[in-house]
This record gives structure tokens, sequence and C-alpha cells, in this order.
């Protein structure tokens, strides 16, 4: 027999693809109940937190085996409707359960159904060993003194952004001070504090300004393949098309594919745009992370940059979205829900209407394709900024040549060279063995395996040829088997 009262319909973080279904909580009005709110659900022996998908008029569940829902967490969605159903077909286009891919989409705070976060974040105050600390007592650890001379000066507690402002790499000497008990942390009220378009816009070249044109020359959906050699000014591309996206009053995504890469574009990016903007990745704690979240959901984030993850987050008026680096295989996620970053922002493009940028020095294979076949708009850029010369390139044949020490004559006066005017020179290798192959300098044989064609590394040590690629070993020739 099916319920025909009003059914809860709830995604639940478990490895199974079903969606469940519970009664509401008694004394809240269904109306109250909104597709995207948090709800607190029995679930086997314990609890977990769900997502309201849809409210259903029947169940296939029997009533008396329907639970009810034992605590409303929100009173607005989290979640709007429409990106539960992009969560939805996600799941479905990556074969993962709907409940994990739908509350992935939170920040982990909120997942373990703790309550919105304030506008608060870390900082630091004075112990009463700290305010009665004299001038002169840490005169052997200068970093300290200064820290702490800046923390007298201040009459409130200090936030993380206060103390970046004032001192570079403070972390080590800020965790030794509370060690011994001049300084505990606390929490402030976070300021709000916006872009600074301090400098004015460089002067874009001719194809930075055609890249900039030709993206947003497009209305609606479109993804752009930005393909810039190293030094090109993709950086800049992408700040003149976030600027005219947020004139228009929407909001930018940017995503870089490491955490060490944020600070670098953050600090670029402020200093061209007003708006205020907020980053997401794991560096953060959850709590940190959780409120740039909202700053972002809410709208009042313009701004939003971010590593892999931060693609869940669902802003408000999307505008634009740029993934940097787009060939990085860190977009892709390994382990538990597998995705990939860049293909649910070119996924994300679509349902949103908005513009994609995918910007490469050396675009993946993936995007190349779908740009010769006029899926993505081409844009290259050959040229670097400020007239700055491309490196040249020299392939260097060594096998009519006899090596020193495993450089060509040709490459050690290079380096010779070099070392003259006091330049410094990096040198790669990126071999197993004594030597990559065995080669004759006499008729150019080299030596190949001959159950897969894979060069042999020659492995002085044991005397042995060895295939690193089928694993077939053989003793090293006592001449060259083709020349003698």
């Amino acid at each position: 027999m099916m319920s025909n009262n009003p059914v809860l319909r709830v995604a639940v973080a478990v490895p199974l693809r079903a969606l469940f279904d519970y009664l509401p909580p008694e004394g809240v009005n269904i109306g109250d109940l909104k597709p995207g709110i948090r709800l607190r659900v029995p679930f086997g022996r314990g609890e977990r937190i769900a997502v309201l998908v849809e409210v259903v008029q029947q169940s296939e569940v029997a009533p008396e085996l329907l639970k009810p829902v034992r605590q409303v967490l929100d009173e607005s969605p989290l979640l709007e409707s429409s990106y539960i159903e992009f969560l939805r077909w996600v799941a479905g286009y990556y074969h993962h359960p709907s409940g994990e891919v739908i509350l992935s989409a939170l920040p982990v705070y909120l997942r373990k159904g703790e309550p919105l976060v304030e506008k608060i974040e870390k900082a630091w105050q004075l112990t009463e060993s700290g305010r009665a600390l004299g001038p002169d007592q840490l005169k052997r650890a200068p970093r300290q003194q200064q820290i702490m001379q800046f923390m007298q000066s201040q009459q409130d507690s200090v936030s993380r952004q206060q103390l970046s402002e004032n001192f570079d790499n403070f972390q080590a000497p800020l965790k030794v001070l509370v060690d011994k008990g001049f300084l505990q942390q606390t929490e402030k009220t976070k300021e709000q504090i916006p872009g600074h378009s301090t400098s004015p816009p460089p002067s874009l070249a001719v194809q930075q300004q055609q890249a900039v044109n030709s993206v947003l020359q497009q209305s609606g959906f479109q993804v752009s393949l930005l393909y810039g050699v190293t030094g090109s000014g993709k950086t800049e591309v992408y700040v003149a098309i976030a600027n005219e996206i947020l004139a228009r009053g929407q909001q930018v995504m940017i995503l870089v594919p490491e955490i060490a890469l944020t600070p670098q574009l953050v600090s670029r990016i402020q200093a061209r745009v007003s708006e205020l903007l907020v980053t997401l990745h794991s560096g953060l704690s959850e709590r940190e992370r959780a409120y740039a979240w909202q700053e972002a959901v809410s709208g009042r984030a313009r701004l939003v940059i971010g590593t892999r993850s931060a693609v869940f987050t669902p802003l408000l008026q999307t505008g634009l979205i740029i993934v940097d680096e787009e060939h990085d295989p860190s977009y892709k996620q390994q382990e538990g829900f597998r995705y990939s970053a860049r293909d649910m922002a070119v996924a994300l493009g679509k349902e949103k209407n908005c513009p994609v940028v995918l910007g490469s020095a050396t675009p993946s294979f993936e995007s190349l394709q779908n740009a010769y076949r006029r899926n993505y708009q081409l844009l290259k850029m050959t040229e670097r900024a400020g007239n700055a010369s491309l490196p040249s390139i020299e392939l260097i044949d060594i096998r009519s040549v006899r090596l020193d020490g495993g450089f060509s004559p040709v490459t050690r006066r290079l380096i010779a060279e070099e070392l003259e005017k006091d330049n410094q020179v990096m040198v790669f290798l990126n071999r197993r063995g004594y030597a990559p192959v065995l080669t004759c300098h006499d008729c150019g044989w080299v030596s190949q395996c001959h159950r897969c064609d894979a060069r042999m590394t020659l492995h002085a040590g044991k005397n042995r040829l060895w295939c690193h690629h089928c694993g077939h070993q053989q003793p090293v020739p006592p001449k060259c088997p083709e020349c003698g």
C-alpha cells in the first residue's frame, strides 16, 4: 500500500543509488519545507544529514515503514532545485550515487549538520604574560619581538590578514609565541575587504585584446580554449573578461589546479578588481571554507577562486567560468566520487548558459580535439607579452657523437659559456639506470628490446640491458651487433 500523505524525498551521502522517503516532522508546515534545505534523519541505527530533493504525494514504501524527519536544520534552501537536478545529472554521468554527489556540493562543515557560519575568522590576542612582556625580553628572537611589539600596539585582537599585511612568514614565530603563552588564539568578526583596484589595467597586446573580444562577443554558453604560450599574458585576459562580467552584476568562478597557485592569482586579481572575492581550497579550516562558500552562494562575493572542488559552489548569478591550466591532471578526483572539474565546469557553463574559458600553454588532447572539431572556440596567443622573446630550443643528435659524462661536446660548450658569464644552468635528468640507451657511435645502432621494440636501459652495475616497458633483460653485448 502506498502513502498518500506528503512525503519528503531526500538525498543521503551513502553508497546507494536510491533517494529515501521520510515523513515530515510533527508541527512543521509542509509549505515551509523547500528543496535544498538540510534535514537530520534516522538512518539504520543512527542518523544522517540529508538534503531535501523534492516533496512528493506518494511513496512506494508502506506508510507504516516511513519514519519522520528528526530535525529541520535550515529555514531557507542552501541549494536551488535546478542545481540539485544538475547534480543528479552529474551523478548519472559519472555513475555515482546521487546522495554522495548532492552532499558534496556542501562544505564539510555544513555536511556535519553544523549551523551556518557567522562572520568570524581566526585571530590572536595577548595573554596576561604577553601584556607584561618587556620590550627587550625577546632580543634573541627578533621576529618574535617584532610581532609582540605589533600585538602590544593594537587595541583589539589581530586577524591572520592583519598579520600577513605586516609580516612575511609569520606562522612559525606566531606558533612559538602561542606555545610560550604570550599569545592565545581567538575569533573575531570578519571584516569584508573587497579587492583593491590600485593599479590601472595594462594595455593589452593585439592578440590579448582579440581573445577578450572573442569571448565577450559570445552570448550565452560557449567554450573558448585560450591556447597561449608561457608568458603570453593569459591572466590579464582572464582579468579583462572577468571585469566586464562583474560590471554586468554577475559572478565569476576561476579554477586553479593547485593551492600553491591560489595566493599568486589572488594577489594579481585583487590589484585589478574592486569586487569582493573569496578563495576555496583545502588549506582553509572547515569553518573558513564554509563561510567563504556562504559568501559565494549568497552573491555577496562576486569573484570565487578555488581548486578542484570549488566547481561545486552553486553561485547565485554565474556569468563566467575560467579554468586555468586546464590540462593539469589535478583537476581529476581520483578517489571516492571520481570526476573531472574541468569537464564539470563545461557542463555547469551549459547549465548556467554562460561562457567558459579553458586556458593553457599546453592544452589537453581532449580540448584540442574539441577545438579542431569546432565544439570549442580556439583562441591562440603565440607571442609573449611585452615583446619578450621566446626561448630557443635546439635538438642535438648524439647517435654519432661520443659522450663525456653523459654530455655531448656541444652541450658541454654551451654549459661552459653560461658558467663563464656567471649564469646558472639547469640540467634535467629523467632516467633509470646508468644510461637511457646503449648506442654505437660508429653505425648508430641502438639497443632495442626484441620483444616489444622499446629501447633498453643500460644498467652498468649489473652489466645488463633492461627493458622498463616489458621487463625483458639481457647481457650487454661485448661489441656492436651491427658493425662489430
